[in-house]
């Protein structure tokens, strides 16, 4: 099918330190990639590095056209600001020419209904606030979906619900999805590789090749931040 994404010995440095070093992985269309690690181990900074937010050493390559949706782990914004969902969404639409249905027709896949279009912004919830990040990240029909825990402060159920309706968008419509998360059981469930990050790839492949006991005491030391539940 093609790689929409290949990386090649990427190397990032933040201040001074370095931050990633010699990541090598590709993509195809259509696959589904978990990035997991201890925290600071950079795995946001190897999805902001591939949204060209940061400088590098390497090589990456996208697919031509690609067009990539992102959901960030949080977003700050003053609460306060005078600020819609509604218009919040259209502003994505407005920027890529898309018509004001375009901006809204995600809003059943994260479970809103219209009447929350005149909610600010201020006044949603946290996990209400990251189902709008999601609609915000597929206006546009993207071809790749990034997830930076996207689903962090939601109750459980939902969180399964929103990964459901991910999984049913990859299935009908061929959607690539690379998502960081430290819940092993979406890993396995949602997942066809798993690449392991602690500032150096220490292992890739799919979720029963990788995510070893051996795997997972070199990437998180004392073995304190991780449940290995799988069955």
């Amino acid at each position: 099918m093609g790689s929409i994404l290949s990386v090649k010995n990427l190397s990032v440095s933040l201040t001074g330190q370095k931050v990633l070093q010699n990541i090598s992985f590709d993509l195809e269309k259509g696959e589904s990639l978990a990035i997991i690690g201890p925290n600071g181990a950079g795995k946001t900074v190897l999805f902001r590095t591939l949204l060209g937010f940061h400088q590098y050493s390497g090589e990456i390559k996208w697919q031509p056209g690609v067009k990539i949706g992102y959901v960030p782990q949080k977003i700050d914004f003053d609460r306060y600001l005078p600020l819609s969902l509604g218009d919040f969404l259209l502003a994505k639409a407005n920027i890529l020419r898309l018509s004001q249905k375009e901006a809204e027709k995600h809003l059943p896949t994260v479970g809103f209904s219209r009447e929350m279009l005149s909610h600010s912004l201020g006044t949603l919830s946290f996990g209400q606030f990251q189902k709008a990040l999601i609609a915000f990240a597929l206006i546009g029909d993207p071809d790749i979906l990034l997830l930076d825990e996207a689903t962090l402060g939601v109750d459980a159920p939902y969180e399964t619900y929103i990964y459901e309706i991910i999984y049913e968008l990859q299935s009908k419509h061929g959607l690539t999805i690379m998502l960081i998360s430290h819940e092993f059981e979406i890993v396995y469930k949602y997942t066809s590789k798993v690449l392991c990050l602690n500032k150096e790839m220490l292992c890739f492949g799919s979720p029963a090749e990788a995510i070893t006991e051996k795997n997972l005491a070199e990437l998180y030391k004392e073995g304190k931040h991780y449940h290995h539940h799988h069955q």
